[in-house]
């Protein structure tokens, strides 16, 4: 069909917001043709899929104005269960229609306070319902629809779910009986109770939609179908966003420093502990400053303070409003109310001993802030901007400090999110440098502008992808600020969102290529096999991927001792003479094994390595190996399937912990892109290859004076992307 483009309310508002990337608009042009040409019905709507902060909003109401110029009377615009966010997205939308609410050609209601039936002239204007996915919110609406203004329910309707992942689908079983999520089976009710309603998903975590099965019986429901979309617009992402790539991608794990892994500072799992409850134990007022137990708590609020300052600076000089330039550092480690108050109070008494100190010429205040300053300098430099000279931040932090520039703010209700929002709906930033100590209420739809800080320890008995994505609020249009970024969590909370990164890519390859069959998905079977399985069998907090290249290697474990009860001596000897014979040390080329004496070598090494710290994340060695059967059957040729390369190499030295500058904890890459790197250019182009790096085990390298095996597992050049997971859902 041919669109309008030239209607009442298009041409005006992308007039208004000529600002915005054309793309968007193209994007919104793509959704509405597609709203038209596709039946999105009540199990099949479409889906504008974005990224975290990238924009969705903006895309979803460019939609919501082309389509009122293409016969659309009505759009419902449905928010997670947040007043908070229903007022930010009355205040946005409301903000953005303000030329047509004037001159009466549109009208914008909070269902909750709009009037409960419309006049025939009420209708003749175009009119936008902002519910919150709540029952009482969908029952109003449902009732409106269908009782109180029956003429609505023959109207176009637009149905607009926001952050559609949250609340808007689901089911879970009660005893026994699979049933619907109360929210999920009102809304699919309001989608079958409009004649000509379309429907429009928008979210940036989709995984709980497009790994829904294609049909469920429920038990409280007569019919009841789940959502998966029946057509996909991707939200346009420009180069000045800033997301997951950066955070976790190939950069953030390389080995040379740059300036996306310089962005990441380990913190202990114990620092996180101590930040539950307050205990005179180890906290002493006195010694905030110097404390080893909040390192990275300390180092964290002091380089936002640096860093805030650098920007202010480089900012004036570059000629900006001294008063605009205003930046943010947000603390989420914990969802306890009483955690939050005890966070709040040791932020203040931080700033305030810093305060204290370096205007009293203490030297433990100067030297924090210098090694603050060094950090940002080195990313600063990387990037190609000014390094403003250490006496001139240290005598603008001493000014900041002494003229109040830090606010501290503590959000963990809706009401504490909605007295602080501004009219755009971001968090108020009430002065230069703003921190903000909250929970799960920062997630969705929150957004902190000049983000240059993230304290993040949240640690789930199991993470779950959506959730934890949505925590990211360090995600968005920051680029001109990446250099002074800081992000501080656990290695163990690292390394699970660096593998939720790798999924939401696989998942979004498969997405951008027109479905699932992009990706492999594969799950391990009753017998422990690897078997296929359909991508709603996956259960995304379970899942790792395998691509081409990819590394699979135990990080963050402690060696054996040589003798004793447990020791490793006589395993690693035997392990010497088997390799020995199989493949010897550092030779030119690999060696091609079978998969299953691969298998073998890795159970024996097994035993050798010991997860004590609770800083490392535990090796999934069953899980090692099921990808490693999976990937030694991926050969064009069956008769040359179930082999795997083999190298092994000895007298190496890696040692067990990072250096302090790092962005890890732990080191990361006991094989190199020079030796080991080479030799899988070279020959893992079919087959996958393992690794095994004999290492001396030195003491001072922080092993424990014995010989052992450190094995890698690196996927072939010719391998489909593939999701794995070790649980499933029944079948």
């Amino acid at each position: 069909m041919s669109l309008n483009l030239s209607g009442n309310f298009y041409p005006r508002y992308k007039k208004k917001n000529s600002h915005y990337d054309e793309d968007t608009f193209k994007c919104a042009e793509r959704t509405v043709k597609r709203l038209f040409e596709t039946s999105t019905t009540s199990e099949h709507p479409g889906m504008l899929l974005g990224k975290v902060q990238s924009g969705k909003t903006r895309t979803f109401i460019s939609v919501l104005a082309l389509a009122f110029d293409n016969n659309f009377d009505i759009a419902v615009v449905l928010t997670k269960n947040s007043r908070a966010l229903v007022e930010q997205t009355f205040k946005r939308l409301s903000s953005e229609f303000s030329d047509f609410i004037e001159d009466r050609d549109l009208d914008i209601y909070d269902i909750m306070s709009s009037p409960e039936t419309f006049t025939a002239f009420e209708l003749e204007s175009k009119l936008i319902f902002v519910a919150k996915k709540e029952k009482n919110n969908l029952l109003r609406l449902t009732n409106l629809v269908t009782k109180t203004c029956p003429a609505m329910s023959n109207m176009r309707v637009l149905i607009v779910d926001d952050e559609a992942d949250n609340a808007s689908i689901g089911y879970s079983r009660k005893a026994g009986l699979v049933e619907a999520n109360t929210i999920a089976n009102q809304i699919s009710g309001l989608r079958d109770q409009m004649a000509n309603c379309s429907f429009l998903q928008v979210t940036a975590t989709p995984y709980s939609l497009y790994l829904q099965p294609a049909e469920v019986t429920v038990a409280n429901a007569v019919t009841f179908q789940p959502t998966r979309p029946a057509f996909t617009e991707l939200v346009p992402v420009p180069d000045t966003y800033v997301g997951g790539d950066v955070y976790f991608g190939e950069l953030a794990n390389a080995e040379e420093p740059n300036l996306h892994n310089l962005i990441h500072h380990p913190v202990e799992d114990r620092e996180l502990e101590r930040l539950k409850k307050e205990d005179g134990r180890w906290y002493k007022p006195e010694e905030v400053l110097t404390t080893a137990h909040l390192k990275g708590f300390r180092h964290a609020l002091v380089t936002f303070t640096v860093g805030g300052i650098i920007q202010r600076i480089n900012g004036i000089e570059a000629g900006k409003n001294a008063k605009k330039l205003r930046y943010s550092f947000l603390i989420h480690s914990e969802a306890a109310k009483g955690a939050h108050e005890w966070q709040e109070r040791l932020t203040k008494h931080h700033i305030e001993m810093l305060n204290k100190s370096i205007h009293s010429g203490d030297k433990v205040a100067d030297e924090l802030v210098k090694d603050s300053y060094e950090d940002l300098a080195r990313t600063l430099a990387m990037d190609g901007l000014p390094v403003p000279s250490l006496n001139v931040v240290l005598s603008e932090v001493k000014l900041a400090l002494l003229n109040e520039y830090v606010t501290i703010a503590k959000v963990n209700s809706d009401e504490d999110v909605s007295a602080l929002l501004d009219d755009t709906g971001q968090l108020k930033l009430r002065s230069p440098l703003c921190i903000f100590i909250g929970g799960q209420v920062l997630d969705r739809g929150v957004t902190l502008s000049n983000l240059i800080g993230f304290y993040y320890g949240r640690r789930p008995n199991r993470f779950q992808q959506d959730t934890v994505l949505q925590h990211s609020r360090m995600y968005g249009y920051r680029r001109d600020d990446l250099a002074v970024t800081r992000f501080y969590t656990a290695p163990h909370i690292r390394a699970a969102m660096r593998r939720m990164e790798e999924f939401d890519m696989s998942l979004r390859g498969a997405i951008e290529a027109g479905g699932d069959q992009a990706v492999q998905f594969i799950r391990r079977a009753a017998d422990g096999s690897v078997i296929p399985c359909s991508p709603n069998k996956i259960l995304v907090a379970t899942t790792q991927s395998l691509r081409p290249n990819k590394r699979l290697l135990p990080i963050g474990f402690q060696s054996g001792y040589r003798t004793g009860k447990k020791g490793i001596g006589a395993t690693i000897e035997a392990l010497d003479e088997t390799l020995e014979e199989h493949c010897g040390f550092n030779a030119d080329d690999p060696t091609m094994v079978s998969l299953d004496f691969a298998l073998e070598i890795l159970e024996r090494i097994q035993p050798t390595l010991y997860f004590e710290d609770d800083n490392a994340t535990k090796f999934d060695w069953e899980g090692a190996r099921a990808a490693l059967c999976h990937l030694a059957v991926q050969h064009s040729d069956s008769s040359q399937r179930n082999q795997v390369l083999l190298w092994a190499a000895n007298n190496r030295n890696s040692s067990r912990l990072a250096s302090e500058s790092s962005h890890a904890f732990y080191i990361e890459t006991p094989d190199s892109e020079k030796t080991e790197g080479r030799i899988a250019r070279l020959h893992a182009v079919d087959y996958p290859i393992l690794y095994l790096l004999r290492q001396n085990g030195a003491e001072q390298e922080g092993w424990r004076g014995t010989p052992f095996y450190w094995p890698v597992i690196r996927a072939q050049q010719n391998t489909p992307t593939t999701i794995y997971t070790a649980d499933t859902m029944p079948d």
